[in-house]
């Protein structure tokens, strides 16, 4: 049995050593979660960056587990997108390459009826 691996990166550009948000990713995120900080949804993050994936976890209080996660996962760029929001318990809730399309789905939570 012979097995072929591809690189994913040329050859003289090493792969990196994690992933982590840019600058420019992070600017959209903190804006929603401000948002929702103001609005009393959320009180606490926490950033990872690993090997493959950048995580942006959103909790309602510091000791629970995350409400949401924002995942950057550059592998699936050119698959599914790389980002994606994941509700608390695992589901996929949007997937894609835009950052902003992908964080519209958090926004509309924000959206309540409210009673005259």
């Amino acid at each position: 049995m012979t097995v072929h691996i591809h690189p994913s990166h040329p050859q003289n550009e090493r792969a990196p050593e994690q992933v982590s948000f840019h600058r420019t990713e992070l600017g959209p995120i903190l804006s929603l979660y401000g948002r929702m900080v103001a609005a009393g949804e959320w009180r606490d993050y926490g950033i990872s960056s690993l090997r493959e994936v950048a995580v942006f976890s959103i909790f309602r209080r510091t000791a629970e587990i995350p409400l949401y996660r924002i995942e950057k996962r550059p592998k699936l760029r050119l698959k599914q997108g790389m980002y994606a929001v994941i509700g608390s318990n695992g589901q996929v809730l949007r997937r894609g390459q835009d950052l902003a399309a992908v964080l519209r789905v958090l926004e509309r939570k924000m959206i309540r009826a409210v009673d005259p």
